[in-house]
């Protein structure tokens, strides 16, 4: 029973301890296939980290993902876009694809990477962070957003059906907490 009973206390501190941690300590390969540090790319910025996908219904959130970061990007939102193509294969292209489809549909000028999985074993380090960060597990569809904080730490998770006009508030917090308003 002791043991039992240190397990599970390791464990919950464990997942304390990486919920603290920063979730911008990663590096990943922007659209074009360049390595972006997000630490030294977000310092000081609130981000909205969302995985995208080309061929969702979700998809047309790119319009008012890019009109959030139209609207506050001077107040220091940055919007990072990972595609994925775990979910019904809804992200076949290349990243020459994903880039035109963007820019030729949304007029999208917010940041893209590589794709990238989000779940399993071959998840991005990022997308492990984010999951266990959270405490609410695994992404379950294209078009999930995780808010993170000025200080790098996940303020909030939105599932898919959240459409990014919904969180405008919660953004508009998360910039006024750390600007000194």
């Amino acid at each position: 029973m002791h043991k039992m009973m240190t397990l599970a206390v390791v464990l919950v501190m464990s997942v304390a301890a990486f919920a603290e941690a920063p979730a911008l300590q990663y590096k990943m390969n922007d659209i074009d296939g360049k390595p972006v540090n997000l630490a030294e790319r977000y310092a000081g910025k609130v981000v909205l980290m969302v995985n995208v996908a080309s061929r969702c219904g979700y998809t047309p959130q790119y319009k008012g993902l890019e009109a959030l970061y139209q609207k506050y990007k001077d107040q220091g939102l940055a919007i990072a876009g990972f595609p994925c193509n775990q979910f019904g294969k809804q992200e076949p292209g290349s990243s020459d694809d994903i880039k035109q489809f963007c820019e030729d549909n949304y007029d999208v000028d917010f940041d893209l990477y590589e794709k990238i999985e989000v779940n399993g074993d071959g998840a991005a380090p990022l997308y492990k962070h984010l999951t266990q960060a959270d405490g609410q597990g695994k992404v379950k569809w294209n078009f999930e957003k995780f808010l993170i904080g000025r200080d790098g730490k996940v303020i909030r998770r939105y599932r898919s059906k959240v459409k990014p006009g919904q969180i405008a508030d919660d953004i508009e917090k998360a910039l006024a907490a750390g600007s000194g308003k």
